[in-house]
């Protein structure tokens, strides 16, 4: 799957933090190498490494290899489709580099959807059918890790009515529940004479 882009430049269509989608450097192919294009090649590396989440230079040309091997179009890197990744990624905004599975996952998914809309053979059919939904299933719990990641696994739960019953007790306030505890706010004392 190849992409064409009519400009040279990518333009966003959304400007959420323009300072950061300008300072942000393009990712170039060259003859096996991989070019960030930045006037400054240390400041290059340090943005796109901060774009993509990348805690080193180690771990920024590991992931930009990865991605890159991942655009592939006939067993070759494609320079579109290694931009359309880092373009996605960048738009997660990872804090880390896990991001960067879910972006390979989703090109994947899409090129088994190109795959399926072209083929007329059956046998062909079910096993892309079966591949697409697999792909599919594994995006879907892919963003449901990253929502966990990113809200480090607290989950907020309002409860709107209360009932006590005479004799009953009650807690009042604001508590959270981590796994297999649940802790009130300090400070709160339970109401030992709540009544309906």
């Amino acid at each position: 799957m190849t992409t064409s882009q009519t400009q040279s430049e990518t333009v966003p269509i959304v400007a959420r933090d323009r300072a950061a989608l300008i300072a942000s450097p393009k990712v170039k192919l060259r003859r096996r190498r991989i070019l960030i294009d930045h006037p400054d090649p240390q400041a290059g590396e340090r943005l796109l490494a901060e774009a993509l989440g990348a805690v080193d230079r180690d771990a920024l040309h590991g992931l930009l290899s990865q991605l890159a091997k991942a655009s592939a179009v006939a067993r070759r890197p494609d320079q579109g489709n290694l931009a359309y990744m880092i373009s996605m990624l960048k738009s997660i905004a990872p804090k880390d580099s896990l991001a960067a599975q879910m972006v390979c996952v989703h090109v994947a998914t899409m090129r088994c959807a190109c795959r399926l809309a072209c083929t007329d053979d059956v046998p062909q059919q079910e096993s892309l059918t079966r591949a697409l939904t697999r792909l599919a299933r594994t995006y879907a719990a892919q963003m449901e890790a990253l929502s966990r990641h990113r809200s480090n696994g607290a989950c907020a739960i309002t409860v709107r009515n209360l009932s006590v019953q005479d004799g009953g007790k009650a807690v009042v306030g604001n508590f959270t529940q981590h796994a297999s505890l649940i802790a009130a706010q300090p400070g709160l004392a339970d109401a030992a004479a709540v009544t309906a």
